[in-house]
Parts: C-alpha cells; structure tokens; sequence
C-alpha cells in the first residue's frame, strides 16, 4: 500500500491525548481546504513521538502531509454492536508556505495496529 498525500491550511492544533496504562499518544490537526463552493475539513492524527514535530506548525500554515488510512473493528463485548472506525494517520509533512521546512516526523510507525494494542482493549484511541 503506498501513502497518499493531502494539502491544506492548518486550522486547529489540539494538544496532545494520552490514553492507556502504556501511554499511548496522539494530536490532532485540521486542515483546511477551499473547494471553491464550500470548505472541506480534514482531521490528520499524529501519533507517539510524531506529536512532538507538530510544535513546528501555526494556525495558517500551508501544509502537505504524507499520510495512510487505518481501519479497525471495536466491540466492547459479545453484545455490544461491532463499529468501524476509519483515521487518517500523518507519516510525514512539509511546510510548504514561506519558511518551508524539510520532512519532519522524527518516526515511523510500522504497524499502525501497533497504536490501537498499546491504548488497551477498553481505552481505544479514538
């Protein structure tokens, strides 16, 4: 699977969630993109160390993240309802305004189910 890529201005920073006895972490930014009749918002999430490099972002920065789609199944037990859950994970991004700066995600997450076990079973990430 390859990784796509998206564009937008940077409308919000949220500061950065922990969840879970391990500590798991993530932060969410929003873009924000002109689609001429109505304005299209894309939340991207930056997980474990990757929060940090977004210190580097302003609200109104022009941005172009790298980024996959995850998926998974949740069930809180056998009688629960079984949902989906879809987000969209930031690898890597560039500043691509004035004072663009190089790539700056300091890591990789190599299996991003990795992320869902380490928030445990009843604290999942989302």
């Amino acid at each position: 699977m390859s990784d796509s890529k998206v564009t937008g201005v940077v409308h919000l920073i949220e500061e950065t969630k922990t969840y879970g006895a391990k500590g798991f972490r993530k932060r969410m930014v929003v873009l924000e993109q002109d689609k001429g009749s109505f304005t299209n918002y894309v939340p991207v999430e930056f997980t474990r160390d990757s929060c940090d490099t977004v210190d580097e972002l302003k609200v109104g920065d022009e941005v172009e993240v790298q980024y996959r789609l995850n998926g998974r199944r949740w069930q809180k037990d056998e009688q629960s309802e079984v949902r989906f859950f879809v987000n969209v994970e930031a690898m890597s991004f560039r500043i691509t305004g004035d004072g663009a700066h190089s790539d700056s995600m300091s890591e990789r997450v190599s299996d991003p189910n990795d992320a869902f076990s380490e928030a445990g079973d009843d604290e999942a990430p989302f």
